[in-house]
């Protein structure tokens, strides 16, 4: 059997982390790992996160499964981080995940069962998000949503995609810190799309996986807050990678948004129910210390203290990035207003593999770059490599 099968294409990204661990070369940079780092290269601990763990070393007395559902305590805290006061005023309905990946295809095994056919993605977006709709048997549809020459969104364009789509399509919506462009979305454009997507039918599918490293906890999922106030059915996929530090305890959560209950339940019985028949059981650790840490106050505000450490650190390497690059690619000034851990820069293939090649400098072929994987001391000498391609 298994010599009928077709050898798959590597992953790209995985490819190249392989690639930049293989070169000798001392000063190598690597802009295409999507992990924090901090000023000495390393990803981080959070403090409250080992604290957390010495109180479950300590008090946790069982190892038995959680259930389907997962940890109640994980999901209440977590939804009430995301939803904000906003939240408490809908319907609402959790199930643990594998990571923000379980959560995304849950959601799309979701939408499938209950008759939805497509999925409308704007390009360019996080690349497994096609692989996990179509994989789940979705349809993917994708319009213009970034102009990378320019780094400007393309607004009108996504309104156009969504004023032309469906009832029943699912759109999918980045909370905030777009992968790979960093381009955000303004408060009024959240409460444009989501007049958009109530009158035409079409339900959001909203990615939150950065909450806290674009303007702040709060300010992060604004427009997210707004949108479950208008629509009727909204679903939520939420990662604990970044913001907790987490990446490798696989900790997420899928939530069901509905105008009543009734609705929200129904369709978390059915999460669970695709749940059982995929990965059963969500594993317990990472949700657990996320509970521990929003369950403790002095624990949240020293989570908090050093999640704001993180973004100010971003937000610096952007400014000093933004201002080097701004002298050869006037349209990059843009950068230094773009959130998250990413953006993407307007090279050619054939001009990433010349830094590749010549500098040492990794990134993926797109163009795209983690800000985040970045030294203050290395911005000069990165940007002098960059200009000098053009």
């Amino acid at each position: 059997m298994f010599n009928a099968l077709s050898r798959q294409p590597d992953d790209a990204l995985l490819a190249l982390i392989g690639l930049y661990k293989q070169d000798p070369r001392p000063g190598k940079v690597d802009l295409g790992v999507g992990v924090y780092r901090d000023e000495e290269g390393r990803t981080p601990v959070f403090r409250a996160v080992k604290a957390a763990e010495r109180l479950l070393l300590d008090g946790q007395d069982s190892k038995a499964y959680l259930g389907l559902e997962g940890d109640a305590g994980y999901l209440e805290r977590l939804w009430s981080l995301v939803g904000g006061a906003a939240g408490t005023k809908v319907a609402t309905a959790g199930v643990q995940t594998p990571g923000g990946s379980g959560a995304l295809r849950l959601a799309a095994d979701l939408v499938l069962r209950g008759g939805s056919k497509r999925v409308l993605v704007g390009q360019p977006t996080w690349p497994n998000h096609v692989g996990i709709f179509a994989a789940a048997g979705l349809e993917v549809v994708s319009y213009p949503f970034f102009d990378t020459a320019g780094q400007t969104v393309l607004f009108d364009r996504m309104i156009a995609a969504f004023e032309a789509a469906q009832p029943g399509d699912v759109a999918l919506l980045h909370g905030s810190c777009h992968n790979p462009t960093g381009a955000p979305l303004s408060l009024d454009q959240w409460k444009e799309l989501a007049a958009v997507l109530e009158t035409r039918g079409v339900l959001p599918l909203v990615d939150i996986a950065y909450q806290g490293f674009g303007r702040g906890l709060e300010e992060d999922s604004e427009g997210l807050r707004h949108l479950i106030g208008v629509v009727p059915e909204t679903l939520v996929a939420v990662s604990s990678s970044k913001s907790f530090g987490l990446y490798r305890e696989r900790t997420g959560a899928i939530f069901a948004v509905a105008a009543a209950p009734a609705a929200a339940d129904l369709a978390k019985s059915n999460l669970m129910a695709l749940a059982r028949t995929s990965y059963s059981m969500p594993p317990d650790h990472g949700a657990a210390v996320v509970r521990t840490i929003l369950s403790d106050a002095a624990l949240t505000a020293d989570w908090i203290a050093e999640l704001d450490v993180m973004r100010a650190r971003i937000t610096g390497i952007r400014r000093k990035l933004a201002a080097g690059l701004a002298g050869v690619f006037p349209a990059l000034a843009a950068v230094a207003e773009q959130e998250g851990m990413f953006s993407l820069l307007p090279l050619t293939e054939a001009e990433v593999l010349r830094l590749r090649a010549d500098h040492a400098i990794y990134m993926p072929t797109s163009g795209r770059i983690n800000i985040a994987g970045l030294k203050t001391a290395e911005v000069d000498d990165v940007v002098a490599k960059f200009a000098a391609l053009r």
